[in-house]
């Protein structure tokens, strides 16, 4: 059972049971005093994952979980790490999220940049607006959220190229040398997959063993 994560100063704790939880968060409590820090409890929450069958729902409502005697705030969707986690363990809100910044990212470049020449604007695209990091760990969403994520990747390069409304993607990637979205995605999760299959950490090695068993 892995059910502590600990990235810097973040900690998430997993169980599979609200009194496992809350065992674990009166398990912290005391350990945390040892040591002589504290838990900001304005800033932790928790969320309860609803299972993928309905019918396995076991209750829809759960007393508070409890920290250092502070009630703890229960959510249905986090940002973690850059990353929008729902308690339905969809990915649609992220790749909307990463809509909004594809966007916006585009428009300062657009505004700040724009008559730059095409050499220098396809590097900053390439910096700025190609960093899809979250992509590979898409796993859960509607085609339609994808398809609009799509449409903005497309978009956004004509809108900072210059390129009208109605120019063919197609030419309009080939000219500028430009993966189109569906190589952008693929590339990201090749790259994701290659790192924690070669990674040393135990618990992403035991993920890996369980995804390729």
């Amino acid at each position: 059972m892995m059910n502590v994560l600990a990235y810097a100063d973040d900690l998430v704790l997993l169980a599979p049971s609200w009194i496992a939880l809350q065992s674990l968060l009166d398990i912290l409590d005391i350990n945390i005093k040892t040591v002589d820090i504290a838990c900001n409890t304005n800033k932790t929450v928790c969320m309860i994952f609803k299972p993928a069958c309905r019918h396995n729902v076991v209750c829809d409502n759960f007393p508070s979980f409890m920290l250092s005697r502070q009630c703890l705030q229960t959510i249905n969707e986090f940002k973690y790490l850059g990353h929008i986690v729902n308690n339905d363990c969809t990915d649609d809100n992220d790749i909307n999220r990463e809509i909004r910044n594809l966007y916006a990212r585009t428009n300062i470049l657009n505004r700040r940049f724009s008559r730059c020449s095409v050499s220098v604007k396809l590097i900053l695209f390439k910096s700025y607006c190609l960093c899809l990091y979250d992509a590979a760990l898409w796993t859960s969403f509607n085609t339609g959220t994808m398809d609009r994520l799509k449409a903005c990747y497309n978009k956004c390069i004509k809108i900072f190229f210059g390129y009208s409304r109605m120019y063919s993607v197609t030419n309009m990637l080939s000219e500028l040398g430009l993966p189109s979205f569906v190589c952008l995605i693929d590339k990201c999760q090749s790259s994701f997959r290659k790192q924690w299959q070669s990674s040393g950490n135990t618990i992403v090695t035991h993920l890996v063993n369980l995804c390729i068993n």
